[in-house]
Order: structure tokens, then sequence, then C-alpha cells
């Protein structure tokens, strides 16, 4: 198996300057990197990670924890986040918690222990306090945290006025809100305020439900939906607050002989893919996950050259139409 020195010997160049090519630190030429790069190919030569992560004090790994690898977002944010890892050099390490505190606390020490580059959260029950003082950069993506580490959200507020303003210009006169979860705070709730405040400010009658935390864990909403649909039947426009539960308000509406957009228009919010596959295609407020996911790497990768990061982004957001409205 080669080593570094011999790698440097075939070059034609120091040790040193090998280690700065596989770092990627000080000036190399470009000519020199393309070579050293190419010697590397041919002798199949594999930098020693433990060896790197020992002069570091840290690997090329990035801890990342969702509540559900299954929801439509965190898919597309997990795909998003693993791309922008590896056009960094950086490798996921990937957590599903499923909303267990108690699972979220092991990963947060395992990642300690691994000696991870950077940790991103995207669930609601992680303490990170306690990992302050270990000086490793934590990025909150969609979710609030008070402590010192950065958070990335996308506009929920303004997104839920856009829902509501474009419900509201093609013609309804009595909205329903489907979202957030009864007894748990997160950023998305500003969609329903942002949506109510514009169905006040037009005098459009509007009604909020939320769901239990059971079919938020579970993430079939049939049975809220349908319960919501009865209880308010006078209902001409609907705003959920992900294209996941605005796919199943299609398939209930469908079963109850509701059709969109004819009598029921319909918004969703994240864009995912899912708001293109169903029938008809959902109009939806789209929350920019790529571009969260590239921050979240870059601000990790700032952070770790000692460079200064905001402490919260909150990026914009835009409606999509398509043909649920």
């Amino acid at each position: 198996m080669a080593t570094l020195k011999d790698v440097a010997e075939k070059s034609g160049v120091t040790a040193t300057t090998v280690s700065r090519v596989i770092n990627n630190k000080g000036y190399i030429s470009e000519e020199t990197r393309k070579k050293v790069r190419a010697v590397m190919e041919e002798m199949n030569y594999q930098p020693n990670e433990l060896a790197r992560s020992l002069s570091k004090q840290y690997t090329n790994t990035i801890g990342v924890i969702v509540p559900h690898i299954s929801h439509p977002f965190f898919a597309k944010l997990i795909n998003d986040l693993e791309a922008a890892a590896a056009e960094k050099k950086y490798k996921i390490l990937l957590c599903n918690s499923n909303e267990q505190p108690e699972k979220e606390t092991e990963y947060l020490d395992m990642f300690v222990s691994n000696r991870v580059a950077g940790i991103i959260l995207c669930s609601k029950y992680v303490k990170a306090e306690k990992f302050r003082s270990l000086h490793i950069p934590i990025i909150n993506i969609e979710r609030e945290d008070h402590m010192a580490a950065m958070t990335i959200q996308g506009d929920n507020y303004n997104g839920g006025r856009m829902a509501a303003k474009h419900l509201i210009e093609c013609g309804c006169k009595n909205l329903l809100h489907f979202g957030g979860v009864i007894g748990k705070h997160m950023p998305a709730d500003q969609r329903a305020y942002g949506f109510t405040e514009v169905c006040k400010q037009a005098g459009v009658k509007c009604t909020v439900l939320q769901s239990d935390e059971s079919v938020y864990d579970s993430m079939n909403y049939h049975a809220y939906i349908k319960s919501g649909l009865e209880k308010n039947k006078e209902v001409d426009g609907i705003f959920a607050s992900s294209d996941l539960i605005a796919a199943q308000v299609i398939q209930i509406c469908t079963a109850m002989g509701v059709r969109i957009p004819e009598q029921v228009k319909l918004v969703g919010f994240d864009d995912v893919m899912i708001a293109e596959l169903t029938t008809p295609t959902i109009t939806t407020i789209h929350l920019p996950i790529k571009e969260m996911s590239v921050m979240s790497i870059e601000c990790i990768d700032k952070r770790l050259r000692g460079e200064m990061i905001p402490s919260n982004i909150s990026l914009p957001v835009k409606l999509i139409k398509r043909e649920s409205t």
C-alpha cells in the first residue's frame, strides 16, 4: 500500500507539499496540484483519515440529526446536504431520531466521540447547550434554539402571507389552514401567523386547525383532514403547512367528492417532489431547501477556518402556481 512518502518521491515534491494538496492548505501551483493528484490516483493512495483528524482535531465528517428520513421535506434536505457536503470534501453521518429525545442525546455524544467537523440539527428536542464548550460548529435548520448556534430558516411568515393572498385573489371567501402541532412550537408556526394576519386584514373568514403529536409523528393526516372538512363544509380554500399534508387533502377531498380546484382551491408548502406527482399538481410555497443545505455546509466550513458567520439567516420563499388553484 502506497504511503504519503511514496507519493512525494514519485511526484518529485516534498511530503509537506503532498500533505498540503490533500488538506487543500497553503499555496500550491495548479500544475503541482494536478501532478500530485495524478500520482495519488495512479498509486491508489488513500489518505489516512484518522491521522488527518488527529492533526486537525476533527474528521471530515458532519453529523446530521433529522426527526424523520421518510418525510418528503427531510428526504430532499438529506439529499441536498449530502451533495453540498461532497462539494466541500465532507461526508455525512446521518442519524434518524424518530422524535426520541434520548436517541438524539446519544447521537450527539456519538458525534463528539467521532470528532465530527460540525453538527446540523433539524429536530425539535435536541438540547445542545452542553456542547458549546467543545467549539463544534452547530447549525440549526428550521428549528429554534436559544443557544450559541447558527439558525437557517425559510421566511415562513411571508410564506403564510403569500398563501393567503393567493387564495383570496383566486376568489376564496372561507379559508382553512391545516398546520402546526398542539403543544409544540416550531418555526413553521409562523406560516399560520402570516396566513391569519392577511385573512383578518382582508375580512376573510379563516380557521386554523392543529394536529396532535401522534398524527405528526405518523405522518398520516387522513382522519385529521376529514374531520376538519366535515366540520367546515363551507370552506373554499385550504392552506396546508406542508406538501405532504396537501397531498393527503387531495386524497380526502377525492374520497368525499370535493373537486380541486373547482370547489376548493389548495396551497401547500415546501415545494418537494410530491407536489408535482399528485392529480391535480399542488400550488405551493417554495422553500429554498437546496440553498439552505449549501449554506449550512459553507457556514461549518467557514467556522472551521476561523471566519465569522451570522447567528440567524432567513431565506426568501416564493409561490409556485400549479393545478390545485
